[in-house]
């Protein structure tokens, strides 16, 4: 079932092709992650020391693998990837993104764009026998404490790396007002680095958000992401406050800069 929102399916079997699609796209997705876990990542992670420099290796190599799919999906006219000027993307250094999640493939069309990405992952994907090999290596881990979870973080933006945030905690809902939690906000106090906000819009992600069925897919037009950096919001305003207030007005301007008809 469509939502209300949504006008009635243009083309019926079109439509089936780019469900099929979808789902042919996620078993390559979860099938390739296998393939890295299993004999790309051992071979890196033996003869590139120290773990640092192996883990920067392997990110890029994940940036790339996720160009390549971006790329796959486009080809067979599924999706659509729109960025205001991608070379501000391989720019960033120290940075902490935060980003709207409209849709489950957020978080790959960020890797494709940002080289050096580091992000905090769900808990529950450490048990995805799939995606675990990957994750446990590379990305910081929600099951950690909130301590070790800033202490990794720093660490992470210290050495040159960007860390992706949903402050939301989860995808985006298709009505209503939008939460945004603080950790972002503590991440980057605790860390010193600016925060660069990044909108991801587009055509209707139906089939992709939360809660919404895997037969579903947009009913008149293929996925469009629209990618677009907002200006970098400076610390430096936030210094003189105490840690509490600094986190509040904090969270407060980065709900301004990713959903400004919500402030």
């Amino acid at each position: 079932m469509l939502p209300p929102d949504l006008p009635p399916i243009s083309n019926k079997p079109l439509y089936v092709f780019r469900v099929l699609a979808k789902w042919f796209f996620f078993f390559f997705f979860g099938f390739s992650s296998l393939i890295l876990a299993i004999l790309i990542f051992p071979p890196m992670r033996l003869f590139i020391h120290p773990k640092e420099r192996f883990k920067k290796s392997a990110r890029r190599f994940v940036s790339s693998s996720m160009v390549f799919f971006v790329s796959f999906m486009h080809s067979i006219r599924a999706l659509d990837l729109e960025v205001d000027n991608r070379e501000n993307y391989r720019c960033l250094s120290s940075k902490i993104i935060v980003a709207n999640h409209p849709s489950l493939l957020d978080v790959v069309m960020l890797l494709s764009l940002i080289p050096n990405a580091d992000c905090i992952v769900n808990a529950y994907l450490k048990r995805n026998i799939i995606l675990k090999g990957v994750i446990h290596q590379l990305y910081i881990l929600g099951s950690l404490s909130f301590e070790d979870i800033l202490r990794s973080c720093a660490e992470s933006l210290g050495q040159g790396n960007c860390l992706i945030v949903f402050p939301e905690g989860t995808r985006t809902p298709r009505s209503g007002n939008v939460v945004i939690k603080k950790g972002a906000a503590r991440i980057a106090l605790a860390s010193n680095c600016n925060i660069v906000p990044i909108h991801i819009g587009g055509t209707d992600k139906f089939g992709l958000g939360k809660k919404d069925p895997w037969t579903g897919f947009n009913p008149t037009e293929r996925y469009v992401y629209t990618i677009s950096m907002g200006p970098e919001i400076s610390l430096e305003n936030y210094r003189n406050l105490s840690m509490p207030k600094a986190v509040r007005v904090l969270t407060r301007e980065i709900k301004a800069s990713l959903f400004p008809a919500q402030v």
